[in-house]
Formats: structure tokens, sequence, C-alpha cells
């Protein structure tokens, strides 16, 4: 890409088609959404005009203004205004949507303001038309002061008059420019605060021309305050902004007022003839359909009801392709145990390195399954209408609505619900999702419940009707999902804390999804995921395989080998085999005991001793850090079942309910299970959690966070629930 190439940024409102026009007028071939900030980076690829001249086209993210306060904003001023590491473009191409003419014309006033050249593009023409009101393009431009071409939504229609247009005003800068031309009335003492915060304004800046300095002392003036999250602002312009706005507060003036009300007054005026509307719209299908789905009571009932059949494919959907991976990876390590003698590079490749891989592919399944469902929902449009509906349950715990879509998508796996936050602009609410996700109750939590109820709880039922099992098992994620928004409202005005952001949405058409972008995002996330985020994983769960099967020969206090000589010289051929099999099982259990991660476990009992739990359960509890579920098949090993142990394993059942202290009181009793699963429930028992959270985060300090104040959320829980259960006589 030629180096002296004019650059173009192509901006405007979230689903106004820009990314559409970006790929028609570039051949370029990306992700088009239908939700506002699905375009968080910036794209550049070359286009090329009527004449045979080409042009860097730039795709700066979907926004409503120039306000900076989310990434969105941010990423667009610096990519409009010049700011920070971006050039000012040689031009502008602001994308309109003609049925939103006013909301999108306060976006094209601002970007006009800073005086950089200015072609605009209408498009969404064909549904103004359908509905019955007509556009005055040339008023519109005589208005504006600059070329406006409208053109069709998905044809070629208007593309070449565009092009003309983008080549002469790159021929002829001013002729795209109108920032000096706007009557836009201040009274003197806006005035005077425009110029004191210009002149505060950083060199770096070059700020040059009065129109540029008076736009970007506006912007400074709306933006600045003790919420905002912009990075490298001097310390002297905040000051002079927020002695200015003191200032107005006191003269019990409203500077949000005076720019924003003068900016939309001058709209009115100015394009009051471009713009007739029909006496009686016709209502349009997305507002019959909105009628239903936004209503307060029917729509939250259509959407709980969406919900669980998305939550249901999550378990059933992602249930075969789960089963494919780890099948796969089974017959792997079988084959890779049979190619190669007993010894330290075997046990590493199947028990480390292929099931460490493995571990990180299984998620993919379900990864994939919940961003299809997403990529549905965005594409559609009705993302747009969760986030609406659900912002005022959410918004009074101090989360976004649209943080209810990835909390929901937690009770199959944190992983892809973390991943999913992201559709969140803003770093303070895309954080705060991120520390609660967690907390709701995985698929993973599911075998440990499975066992630890099957195992200590009878099969009574309450009343003739539900079961006391089922019932534990609903109270579990009833329990899960009450703390996760306990915590979310203690998080938000503590360690995250900041006012939650308004929810600005333009509830888009309803549209037919693009199967062929939904499969692109889908693969694009995936991939992400192996690349940045199966690292890590991958290396943690080799050292956990390390840390459980080390040192190779450990001192052991049974002679094993004497007792399989006993079995060969006592027993009968034919009971041989299942005598040398207990054996072998309980000599890996031995072995698992004198492990590193075994002595670790016997460290750490009296930290659990006062949960009810022994050093045994420690293991277990250390084995869980790689995935959660390993909890089950980790005490399979130390009870010496076996590794093949699952939830559903009747000898593990037995023995966890045979299973003594040294005094002869069992060590699991009702209350004591009542324990596990509490602590379970809380605790940040997933590598792989922290990893994603790691990659999202790009630091080490919230992953640390997340996991200390989860795990110590789960010790006092299990703690209170134990200890009290013992003082009322349970256990």
């Amino acid at each position: 890409m030629a180096d002296d190439l004019p650059t173009i940024a192509l901006a405007g409102n979230p689903n106004v088609g820009k990314t559409s026009l970006f790929n028609r007028l570039t051949g370029a071939d990306l992700k088009v959404g239908n939700y506002p900030g699905v375009t968080v980076e910036r794209v550049t690829a070359v286009a090329e005009l009527p004449s045979g001249s080409r042009a860097r086209l730039m795709d700066v993210p979907g926004t409503y203004s120039l306000s900076a306060r989310t990434k969105d904003e941010q990423l667009a001023l610096q990519a409009v205004a010049g700011l920070g590491p971006h050039p000012v473009p040689d031009l502008v191409l602001m994308v309109v949507d003609a049925t939103q003419l006013s909301r999108n014309l306060y976006l094209v006033l601002q970007v006009l303001e800073t005086g950089v050249g200015v072609v605009v593009a209408l498009t969404m023409t064909d549904l103004l038309a359908r509905s019955g009101a007509e556009l005055d393009v040339a008023a519109l431009e005589r208005a504006l002061g600059v070329s406006v071409v409208a053109i069709s939504h998905r044809g070629d229609e208007g593309l070449a008059e565009l092009g003309s247009a983008l080549e002469s005003a790159l021929a002829d800068p001013s002729s795209a420019r109108s920032a000096g031309r706007f009557p836009l009335e201040h009274s003197d003492a806006l005035a005077q605060d425009l110029e004191c915060v210009a002149g505060a304004l950083p060199r770096a800046w070059d700020a040059g021309e009065d129109p540029r300095r008076r736009a970007l002392a506006a912007w400074a003036l709306l933006s600045l305050d003790a919420d905002d999250e912009l990075a490298d602002i001097p310390p002297s312009l905040r000051e002079v902004v927020a002695e200015r706005r003191e200032r107005a507060k006191n003269e019990e003036r409203s500077i949000e007022e005076e720019l924003i009300g003068g900016r939309y007054r001058w709209i009115a005026e100015q394009t009051a003839g471009a713009v007739s509307e029909p006496a009686r719209p016709p209502r349009g299908l997305s507002e019959r359909i909105d009628a239903v789905l936004l209503h307060p009571a029917a729509g939250f009932a259509l959407f709980l009801l969406l919900m669980g059949v998305v939550f249901q494919s999550l378990f059933s959907g992602a249930d075969p392709a789960i089963a494919a991976v780890e099948g796969s990876f089974g017959a792997l390590a079988d084959l890779v145990r049979g190619a190669l003698p007993p010894g330290l590079l075997r046990d590493f490749l199947t028990e480390g390195l292929i099931a460490g891989v493995g571990s990180v592919v299984v998620f993919l399944p379900q990864i994939l399954l919940l961003f299809f469902f997403i990529g549905v929902m965005e594409d559609t449009g009705y993302m747009a209408r969760v986030a609406f509906l659900m912002d005022r349950v959410m918004r009074a715990l101090g989360l976004h609505g649209r943080a209810f879509v990835p909390m929901m998508s937690g009770f199959a796996c944190a992983i892809p619900a973390i991943m999913a936050a992201r559709t969140m602009e803003r770093r303070r609410d895309q954080l705060l999702t991120m520390m609660v996700v967690p907390l709701m109750t995985c698929s993973a939590r599911l075998p440990i419940y499975a066992l630890i109820i099957g195992a200590l709880f009878p099969p009574d039922r309450v009343f003739g009707l539900m079961g006391v099992q089922g019932l534990l098992m609903v109270a579990m994620y009833l329990f899960s999902t009450l703390v996760a928004l306990a915590c979310a409202a203690v998080l938000g005005r503590t360690m995250i804390r900041g006012g939650c952001a308004p929810l600005l949405l333009e509830l888009p058409p309803y549209r037919v999804p693009r199967w062929r972008n939904i499969l692109r995002m889908m693969w694009q996330r995936s991939s992400l995921f192996l690349r940045e985020a199966g690292g890590v994983i991958l290396v943690c769960t080799i050292a956990l395989w390390l840390l459980l099967s080390f040192p190779r020969e450990p001192r052991l206090d049974t002679d094993f080998d004497a007792r399989r000589s006993a079995v060969e010289r006592e027993l009968p051929a034919a009971e041989h085999a299942a005598a040398l099999a207990t054996i072998d099982e309980e000599e890996r259990g031995a072995r698992l005991r004198a492990s590193w991660g075994g002595r670790l476990g016997r460290s750490v009992e009296p930290v659990l001793e006062p949960l009810g739990f022994d050093w045994k359960i420690g293991i277990g509890i250390v084995g869980a850090f790689a995935a959660r579920e390993v909890f089950v098949s980790t005490l399979g090993v130390v009870y010496g079942v076996g590794e093949g142990a699952d939830e559903e394993t009747v000898t593990l059942r037995e023995k966890i309910r045979r299973e003594t202290r040294a005094d002869g009181r069992p060590v699991y009793t009702p209350l004591t299970g009542l324990s596990l699963m509490v602590f379970f429930a809380l605790c940040c028992q997933c590598v792989s959690t922290l990893a994603v959270v790691r990659r999202e985060t790009h630091s080490w300090r919230w992953p640390a966070f997340l996991f200390a104040y989860m795990t110590g959320l789960a010790w006092l829980a299990s703690f209170l629930v134990y200890q009290g259960g013992r003082l009322a006589g349970l256990g």
C-alpha cells in the first residue's frame, strides 16, 4: 500500500450501512454487524475512484458522537480529528441513515466543526421512500455546504456519483470544508468557556485553525469529568475544564444544553425543508414486532423463553461435539500409549501434552455455538432490543444492560461468556461483567454437584412433588445467580467504581442474518481463543500434571510389588487380573498422595479443616484448578477407584459414604457435602477462566484479583455454612 495515497476516513452512526459501503468501495470482505459496537478496530483498504486514482479508506468504529467516553468514541475521535498517533485524514466520508436524519446529522455537524473536509453518503433512502416521506438531497447539500450523495442500500446505485464527489473533494479540499460558515450561536459565557479551554489544549494536538480549536474545546467541555475513562489527558486541561464547568454550575447554566441543544436546534432549522413527512406515517413491520418484544411483560417472558432455548442448546447441542473431541483425544492418547514403552515420555505425552491440548479444544463447541447465537441476534437486530429490555434491571445493580447475555451464557461456560463481554464499549462495564460471570454455575460444576448430591442426600420427595436432590440442584443455580448479582452491586461501588454509562441505542430494523458473516465471526473468535488463551491454558495444565506426577519414585508406606507377588502365589489364576488391577489403582492413589500435589493437599489441610474438608479433598481441590470437573476424577484416583471415575461411579460414591477420620467420624456428611458445593459454587477453580481474563484485560492484575476475591468469598461462605450447621446441631 503506497504511503502517498490520500486517506479517507469512513465514519457514521452504528447500523447505517457503513461497513457494507466500505466493502463495496474497496472490495474488502469484512464483518457487517447490526449491533452497536461491533466494529471496534481501525481497518484500512485501498479504494479505486472513477478516474482510476486510488485512496486509502479507513473504517472508523460506529459512534453516535465524538464525546470519547466509550472505546468506539475514543477511536472515532482519534481517527477523525487526528489525535494521538493518527494524522488528520484528507477527507471524511460520513455515512448517514436517511430515516434517522436528525440523529445522524449531529455527528456530521461535530465532524464539520473540526474543519476537516466532508462528503456525505445517504443510505436507507429506499426505506424512507417506502414510509411515504420525501428527501430533498439538494436542500440538504445547501444546508451543510458539502456534497451529499444518495446511494442504494445493497446495489451499485449512486456509487459512481459518490466516487466522483470524493475525487472532487480531494482535488479541492476547501470545497468540502464548511466549519467556518456554521452560524452556531454561542452565548458570551459559552464563548468565554470555549476560549479558555482552547487556550489549555496541549500543543501535541496541533489545534491549528480557530474552527478546530473551538471543536476540540467543545469536546473537552462535554467529555472531561470525574467519571470519564480517557487516558493521556494533561492535568492542566482537566483543571481548566473543571473550573469552567463549576463556574457554569454556579451561574445555573448547563454547558451540555448550550452545546448539544444548540447543535440540534441548528439541525432542526436548517434541514426543516429537506424532509417532508407523510400525514400519517404507516406503522412498519419492525414497530409492530417491537410492540410485542419490547413489552415490559410479554417481551421479558419471550426473552426468558429464548434464553432458555439458547441455554439448553449450549448444553445439549454442544454435548455430541464435546464427546467427539474428548473421544478423539482419548483415542490419540491410547494410540501413543500403545506405541511407546512405559516411562516418563509416554506419561508426559498422554497425560500432559495430549490431555492439555484436549482441555483447550474441548471448549470450542460451546464457544462456537454461543457466538453463533450472538451473531444471529446481532444480525437480526434483536440484540439491541435485549440490551434495552434488561437495562433497567441491570443498571440497578451497577451493570450495563448488555451484561445480561454474557451472564446468562456463563451457565454453560465462563470462557465464551467472558469473551462475549466485548459487546460492551466501556472498559469499566467489561471489567465488572468479567469479574462476576465466573460466579454463574457453569456446566463444569455439574459433575461435582451430581456426585455430592447423589452420594450424601436421599432421593426423597418434598410434599410428594419434587425430589430433594432436584431441589438442591435448582438451589445451587439460584444461589450462584444471587451471589453474582450481589457481587456486581458491591464491586461496582468499590473496586470497579464508576457510574454506569447511559444505554444509547438506535433500534435497527429487523433483517435477515447474513450467514457467511456469522460463520466468519465464529471462526475469528475461536481462532483468537486457540491462539492467545489456549497457550496459557496448555502451559498451566502441563504444570499441574507435573505437580501431580512427581516425584516419579516416591517413598510409599506399602510394598505394592510384594502384594502383587503374593497375589500370583496365593490366588487362582482366574482371579489374578481383578486383584492386580485393584492393587494398581491403590498404588496410583498412594503415588498421588505422595506427589508434590498430594503434599500440597496435606499442607493446605489446616486451612480447609474449618470447612469440613480433609487433605484428600485438598488434593481434589488442587487438581480441580485445571478444570472444576477434574475434582471428581482426582478423588477417584485418591480413593483408588481409577482415573476414569465420574459422577456416576457407584464405587466412588460408596467410598465417599464410608470414608472415616482417624477417630471413626465420617468425613462426608450432608453438611460437609453442602459446604463443599458452596465452596465450588464460588471459588475460581478454573485456570482457563483466569487465562481468558488475562487475555481480555492484557494484565495479570485482574485475574489475580478475580482469583483472590472468589477464593476468599468461597472460603468464607463455606465456613459459615459448615460451622453454622455444626452450631445448629446439623453435623
